[in-house]
């Protein structure tokens, strides 16, 4: 059980600084937004989803390319990240996190363990990339600081949420994390229908 975060139980715990800057291309059109990047020891490469064992690029290849493995480097282990860059900029999609500085309460990745120290100013985020009419949350934390910042009701998956003041389109999206019970595909589909519905992949696309 994760006990409460009072300054009694979290002060002993060092607080880890966001490790990586946003990424986000000049006419950047989907914010997708995470929680926080896992420990470095877990880490294959110097940008977000490093860990070879979340599924976030695989669910790329599925979707835009049919191949779970089009990013990834079986060689050297690690995903391709020249590659990735690049796709995400030709396809105008920004990433970063919904925290900025945390405590890992427990010695892993998991979202329930993070204690959120200052989270991401999500407006002045999006003041980077006027272009951008939809973010996406990748996982039910995210989720949370992102209709709490924007004052919506809770974001439900295949529920899109109106934001008329931002012109903004709020999805939660599944969770990229194995942990997630949420087969490969069926994570794969649900991307798909809210990339669609961004037209970043057009129906006649799918594979």
């Amino acid at each position: 059980m994760i006990q409460p975060h009072t300054p009694g139980n979290t002060d002993q715990i060092p607080v880890e600084v966001h490790p990586l800057q946003p990424f986000l291309p000049e006419k950047a059109r989907l914010l997708m937004l995470g929680s926080f990047p896992p420990q470095r020891k877990r880490w294959s490469m110097d940008f977000f989803y490093p860990n070879i064992q979340n599924d976030m690029w695989r669910i790329f290849g599925l979707v835009f390319f049919g191949d779970k493995d089009y990013f990834y480097d079986p060689t050297a282990r690690k995903f391709r990240l020249p590659l990735l860059k690049a796709f995400l900029t030709d396809k105008s999609i920004a990433i970063y996190d919904t925290a900025t500085a945390i405590r890992r309460l427990q010695d892993n990745a998991s979202d329930k363990f993070l204690d959120i120290v200052t989270p991401t100013d999500i407006r002045k985020l999006l003041s980077r990339i006027p272009t951008c009419h939809a973010i996406a949350a990748t996982g039910q934390r995210a989720a949370d600081v992102l209709s709490q910042q924007l004052d919506t009701p809770p974001l439900q998956i295949g529920k899109p949420v109106k934001v008329a003041s931002l012109s903004l389109t709020l999805y939660r999206m599944p969770s990229s994390s194995r942990s997630y019970p949420l087969a490969l595909s069926k994570k794969a589909d649900i991307y798909r229908k809210m990339f669609e519905q961004e037209q970043i992949i057009t129906a006649t696309q799918t594979l």
